[in-house]
């Protein structure tokens, strides 16, 4: 398949240092001199947390234009979400692998009531059947999440239907980066064949909509992140690892010592670890700078003030975050402090590292 190319801005760098900026890049993530530390807003304004009491983590629909545009309120530099492909081979923006129904919505969620398909096993007129409809009057399907072992409805206080990756090129405020996870199940063993077909497919509604737009490819299927860097050279390639915090049959995916081994194997430009994974491992952070690869976290202690702060000491060069306005904030007083934030000594970082894995 021919790859389009893309004129990309100025600022925009294929390599993992500098990290690519958006437009809003000099009012958002801590620019010291040289070095970039970014601020991604997680599923856009953040994820759903919908056993949470805490209102914030059900303000917006996750993976929505609403969430992403309420996002672009704040000065973050990209948005993070979840891309998956259509039986009719449409990309899609979706975090789960399977989407909850019930046939009846005056029932309580019992499992005999249930109606659970796979994302990728739907056409796009029925994934979007789902949840909120487009057109005022209309009801779609009731759309539920298992969360914490329990079945609950998706109820958030500003609600939003579904969307295609295209819609959100096209109806997105244009400051804002896209880091787009290449979405796919764990536990899958997926052929390449249809592993290409599929980034094929993304890459092409990207390099027709991107225009100007940063954008990074990022996924925790170590073959897909291969396989995107191969088939194209227009945008970096981060593979994302639970840095040890989970284990699978893939042993690629089980530490951060072998996600910098698939990262500089592959010629990728950097790894996405969750946050515990490098405080359980400081010292990796300078590995993998010293590999030439960039390095990005996520996870709840992203949503800690003092526990970005570290990242930032530690040389972490971004935070993927669900609370965008707390972080946001958090940061620019961080850079307002810069020059008193590099007086901390190591020991102190240490010790507060280990308190917060600790709790």
């Amino acid at each position: 398949m021919k790859m389009a190319v893309v004129h990309l801005p100025p600022s925009f760098s294929l390599y993992a240092t500098p990290l690519p900026t958006s437009a809003a890049a000099g009012e958002g993530g801590l620019d010291d001199g040289n070095r970039k530390f970014m601020v991604v807003g997680h599923r856009g304004h953040g994820m759903n947390l919908l056993h949470s009491t805490d209102t914030r983590m059900k303000a917006y629909k996750e993976n929505s234009i609403l969430s992403f545009n309420n996002a672009a309120n704040h000065p973050l530099d990209f948005i993070e979400f979840d891309v998956q492909v259509t039986k009719d081979d449409i990309p899609i923006i979706f975090h789960d692998n399977f989407i909850l129904s019930q046939h009846n919505a005056t029932l309580h969620y019992l499992p005999f009531n249930l109606i659970e398909k796979r994302v990728t096993d739907l056409t796009l007129q029925e994934f979007f059947s789902y949840g909120p409809q487009r057109q005022v009057g209309e009801v779609g399907k009731s759309l539920l999440r298992r969360t914490n072992g329990n079945i609950v409805g998706w109820d958030v206080q500003a609600d939003d239907h579904s969307c295609t990756l295209q819609e959100a090129f096209q109806k997105v405020n244009p400051c804002l980066g896209f880091n787009i996870e290449l979405k796919f199940d764990d536990y899958i063993v997926y052929q390449q064949h249809h592993l290409t077909h599929l980034l094929q497919l993304i890459f092409k509604v990207v390099s027709q909509n991107a225009q100007q737009r940063p954008v990074i490819f990022s996924t925790f299927q170590p073959d897909a992140a291969l396989l995107m860097k191969k088939l194209q050279h227009i945008y970096p390639v981060y593979f994302l690892t639970n840095g040890g915090t989970q284990v699978f049959d893939d042993v690629r995916m089980n530490s951060l010592e072998e996600a910098k081994k698939v990262a500089i194997q592959g010629g990728l430009d950097g790894i996405v670890s969750e946050v515990m994974g490098v405080f359980g491992n400081p010292m990796v952070v300078r590995d993998i700078k010293d590999s030439k690869l960039s390095l990005l976290t996520y996870g709840k202690l992203n949503n800690v003030p003092e526990a970005v702060q570290v990242q930032y000491l530690m040389g972490v060069e971004g935070v993927i975050v669900d609370l965008v306005q707390e972080i946001t904030d958090a940061v620019a007083d961080m850079k307002a402090k810069n020059t008193d934030l590099e007086k901390i000594e190591l020991s102190f970082l240490l010790t507060f590292i280990s308190q917060l894995i600790q709790h």
